[in-house]
C-alpha cells in the first residue's frame, strides 16, 4: 500500500464515480480501478459497491476514508514541518552562558529578537561555567553558548569575539584606596594599592583566561595577589566583595550589582590582556539551520 492508492481512493470517494475521479487525477480509467481492485485485495474487504451510476462507500469504505484522509492531512503537516525546520523556522536550539556573560545587556537582546523573529524553534537555556560549557558543545549537548574568554579551545569548534569590554576592580565602600577619589566620575585604582588585600576570584577551571591574566597583571606590578576565595559563579564574587571579605575584578557590564555596598574602579596600570572579552562558541561541523539563523543574528547584534 502507497500514498497513491490512498490519494486515488480519497478522490474516487469524493467524486462517487470512476470516470470523474480518474479525470481528476489526469489519468485513464482503467487503471485507476485497477489501483482500487489492488488496494481492495490487500485490506481484505470491498471499499466500494459499484453500480452503474458510479460507486457508494462500503461501511469498510466509509471507516478507511475516515483514516485515509487523517493519514494524507498528518503527511503533508509532517512535510511542511520538515520544510520550516530545514530553513530554520522551526525546530530545537539549546544555548549555554556563563553568569557573566548572561550579565551583558548584548545577551538578552539577542534572545529576544531571535525568540520575536523565529518564534516557533524551541529554545532551551543552561547556565554553567566555560569549562563544562566548551565542553557540552564539543560533545553536541548544546548548541551554542555565551562566555567571557575561553578556558580551551578544542578543536571542531569555532569562537567568535562578539565584544570586548573593561575589566574593572571591585572594592566595598569605604575602601582605603578610595580616598583620594574626590570626583564624581569612576574611580581609578592601581594595582599597587591592593598588594595587601585578599583577592576573590571565579576559580581557575570556570575562568582561567581572565583569573590569569589578572594574576600576571599583578606580578607584572610587584606583588603576587593573596587569592584567599575561589568562587563557581562572577556573581558570587561581587557579592562576597559587598559583606567585606575580600576585592576583585569583574567585566564593566556587571557593574550594576550591589551599586549601595561596593564600587567599580578602572584599573590604572591596565595591559590589554585585562579586557573582558564576550566569546561565543559553535561547532564548525553540523550546523542546523536554526543555529546559522542564531550566528548572524549574535554578529549582527554585536555589530550595533
Amino acid at each position: 500500500m502507497e500514498l497513491r492508492h490512498l490519494r486515488y481512493f480519497v478522490v474516487v470517494a469524493e467524486e462517487g464515480h470512476f470516470t470523474r475521479a480518474a479525470e481528476r487525477l489526469h489519468m485513464q480509467q482503467p487503471p485507476l480501478s485497477q489501483q482500487i481492485r489492488a488496494l481492495e485485495e490487500e485490506l481484505g474487504f470491498p471499499l466500494f459497491r459499484r453500480h452503474p451510476k458510479g460507486a457508494a462507500l462500503t461501511a469498510g469504505g466509509e471507516v478507511f476514508l475516515q483514516e485515509a484522509r487523517a493519514i494524507l492531512a498528518n503527511v503533508s503537516a509532517a512535510a511542511a514541518r520538515a520544510a520550516r525546520a530545514n530553513e530554520g523556522t522551526e525546530g530545537q536550539l539549546s544555548v549555554g552562558f556563563t553568569s557573566s556573560a548572561a550579565a551583558h545587556p548584548l545577551i538578552p537582546r539577542v534572545m529576544r529578537a531571535y525568540r520575536e523573529t523565529w518564534p516557533s524553534v524551541n529554545v532551551e537555556f543552561m547556565e554553567r561555567n566555560a569549562a563544562e560549557l566548551t565542553e557540552a558543545v564539543a560533545r553536541e549537548k548544546l548548541d551554542v553558548a555565551f562566555l567571557r574568554r575561553p578556558v580551551s579551545r578544542p578543536p571542531g569548534l569555532q569562537f567568535h569575539t562578539l565584544l570586548e569590554e573593561e575589566l574593572l576592580l571591585v572594592l566595598p565602600v569605604g575602601h582605603p584606596a578610595l580616598a583620594r577619589h574626590k570626583g564624581k566620575g569612576r574611580p581609578s585604582i592601581a594595582l599597587t594599592a591592593l598588594r595587601d588585600e585578599r583577592f576573590i576570584l571565579v576559580r581557575r577551571n570556570g575562568a582561567p583566561g581572565m583569573y590569569a591574566n589578572l594574576v600576571e597583571a599583578c606580578v607584572q606590578a610587584g606583588f603576587v595577589p593573596n587569592v584567599a576565595i575561589e568562587v563557581e559563579r562572577m556573581l558570587t564574587n561581587i557579592s562576597l566583595v559587598a559583606a567585606g571579605a575580600g576585592v576583585s575584578a569583574v567585566p564593566a557590564s556587571m557593574q550594576g550589582f550591589h551599586g549601595e555596598s561596593v564600587v567599580y574602579c578602572s584599573i590604572r596600570d591596565a595591559t590589554s590582556a585585562l579586557g573582558a572579552p564576550l566569546t561565543l562558541v559553535c561547532r564548525e561541523e553540523g550546523q542546523t539551520p536554526t543555529l546559522q539563523h542564531f550566528l548572524k543574528l549574535s554578529l549582527k547584534q554585536a555589530r550595533r
